[in-house]
């Protein structure tokens, strides 16, 4: 109303123009009229100004803010410069020294769990994507939230399941709807270039706003996932810079999912480097930094290694290996290059300060293993995966990895950066955090409210808590228990207490509860189950009241 009342109603500059003027009149056309009739007037002009001035202040402190959530796919907690690791991230590094960094937060250990839960405040199984070729069900999304709130809503970036975005919220969307595909061309062969190494050739999803195309090839050769969906999001911030209304961008990399590609360039920045230190090396100093920093304490006991022994490989397995965490690095510092360009045009456009950015991740490092093509290691006609060695690395202090309900599954890196709130840079928190937060969050930020239904159908509250008190310096205790279920796993957190058992053949799971006292072993490196039979019935009939209260519908597992 304010910003309505300066600039409508009063028309503050047009008056203030036209008294100037008359003033000058006055003084030339009665020059006999004592100066004190020019010195009222300019009273009134310095009046108008001051009011002026007020305004501008008034519009700015209720002006909402601007919400950006940066999401990478597959990145291990460790990393990233701010959480110990090695890889140049200087952008992220920055936010996190003039933000807030998070050392207990939770995504939901894959894909499109996490993506749907981001999204939706919801429990994956609760809006039906416990599978990755669903829609989303029962629920409303921070877009449909924000864009009835007034935001614009963009979204760039890797969705992950049947919707199309653009059919839930978001004003404009480009992007891969599918899970993953290859990061130089996603469609077809183009002439002259070698044939894309892919899983499931001409079969990929992606969508342009309304239009879906399977495949999608881009006719730019210098096309780069990373890079072409930053450059549709500085496109959109671009097209709507002049706007009042604020904006909504959900930025959605790919990277550093397989398959492992980047720009040679990238590449050189670390070829040599991996092969010099090896698995165990690169473990024990990213460990030794993260005490450094401060990050982590006596309760992040190092997890035990499930990483081959590097001596034993031989000089060409030990090349293999330093090809794919170079090029693994490469392709999060071209992320983190391309978070600089955002920065940057946020800084320009004066958005920075009113701008609330979220960076986390959907997963712990994967130790899938998928190997296709005839190219070099990087290259668009290679499709390879970073393997377990290293997802032991990525993941450090952690043990395990993607897709599984341990720590090393499920733990994300979170930074966030608010300058007009978050004003003591460089904080931690150790607040107990999952990707249901973000949507009551978000809520709390735009000061807007979660609705009771959509499309007609009531919907279930959101499951999270805010994490604005936390923003602004308050202690905060996590309100409820927090559930993961993902195919042959399942885990439960309530105060200091996780249970987590698995059936994976993979990891060696028997299917049995574990409990793990996360307040002295955030590590999970001592199972006190079978001392505290008692505390592991109590908290597996929690999981179980959970599981029992989810729609039978949708919830079913894969």
């Amino acid at each position: 109303m304010l910003t309505s009342c300066g600039a409508g109603i009063w028309g503050k500059r047009d008056l203030i123009e036209t008294v100037e003027k008359k003033s000058y009149r006055l003084i030339l056309g009665f020059s006999s009229v004592s100066l004190a009739v020019h010195l009222a007037i300019s009273v009134v002009v310095i009046g108008f100004s001051a009011i002026s001035s007020a305004l501008d202040t008034n519009h700015l402190q209720f002006q909402k803010p601007n919400i950006v959530v940066i999401l990478a796919d597959d990145l291990g907690w460790s990393d990233i410069a701010p959480y110990g690791g090695e890889i140049q991230t200087p952008n992220l590094q920055k936010l996190a020294s003039n933000g807030l960094r998070f050392t207990q937060f939770h995504n939901a250990s894959k894909c499109h769990t996490s993506r749907a839960s981001l999204l939706t405040g919801l429990y994956a199984q609760q809006v039906g994507m416990s599978k990755s070729k669903a829609y989303l069900q029962n629920s409303v999304t921070l877009a449909e939230v924000l864009k009835s709130a007034g935001y614009r809503t963009l979204m760039a970036g890797k969705h992950h399941g049947l919707d199309n975005p653009y059919d839930r919220g978001f004003d404009r969307y480009f992007g891969l709807r599918d899970g993953a595909t290859n990061h130089f061309n996603p469609g077809y062969r183009r002439p002259d270039e070698p044939a894309p190494a892919q899983k499931r050739p001409g079969q990929r999803n992606w969508c342009i706003d309304s239009k879906c195309l399977q495949p999608y090839t881009p006719v730019n050769t210098m096309f780069y996932s990373t890079d072409a969906y930053t450059d549709k999001a500085l496109e959109y911030l671009v097209e709507y810079n002049d706007e009042s209304k604020p904006f909504f961008l959900y930025l959605s990399y790919q990277a550093p999912h397989d398959p492992l590609q980047a720009w040679p360039e990238d590449i050189a920045k670390y070829r040599g480097r991996y092969k010099e230190a090896g698995y165990r090396a690169t473990i024990q100093k990213r460990y030794k930094s993260q005490a450094a920093i401060g990050l982590i304490d006596d309760s992040y006991q190092l997890s035990k290694p499930t990483h081959n022994d590097w001596n034993r490989l031989s000089p060409e397995e030990q090349d293999i290996e330093d090809q794919k965490m170079a090029v693994y690095a490469a392709m999060i510092d071209r992320m983190d290059q391309n978070i600089g360009r955002l920065l940057q045009q946020l800084t320009k456009s004066g958005k920075l300060d009113n701008t609330v950015i979220f960076f986390a991740s959907d997963n712990g490092s994967s130790a899938e293993v998928v190997e296709l093509g005839e190219g070099a290691i990087g290259a668009i006609n290679r499709w390879t995966s970073l393997g377990p060695s290293w997802a032991n690395v990525s993941n450090t202090p952690f043990r395990y990895f993607k897709g599984h309900n341990y720590q090393g599954g499920i733990v994300t890196p979170l930074i966030v950066h608010w300058p007009r709130v978050i004003t003591d840079g460089g904080g931690i928190s150790d607040f107990v955090g999952h990707f249901i937060d973000i949507m009551p969050t978000v809520l709390d930020i735009a000061k807007t409210t979660y609705p009771k239904s959509q499309n007609d159908q009531v919907i279930p509250a959101y499951q999270g808590q805010s994490l604005v008190p936390i923003f602004k310096g308050i202690d905060l205790d996590r309100a409820s228990p927090l559930f993961w279920e993902y195919r042959l796993g399942k885990a439960l957190r309530s105060g200091n207490w996780k249970i987590v058992a698995s059936s994976a053949e993979g990891i060696g799971g028997d299917g049995r509860w574990e409990l793990y006292d996360m307040s002295v072993d955030k590590t999970e490196t001592n199972n006190l189950a079978d001392a505290m039979p008692h505390l592991v019935t109590e908290l597996a009939a929690l999981y179980d009241a959970w599981r029992a209260d989810l729609p039978v519908n949708i919830a079913s597992n894969p």
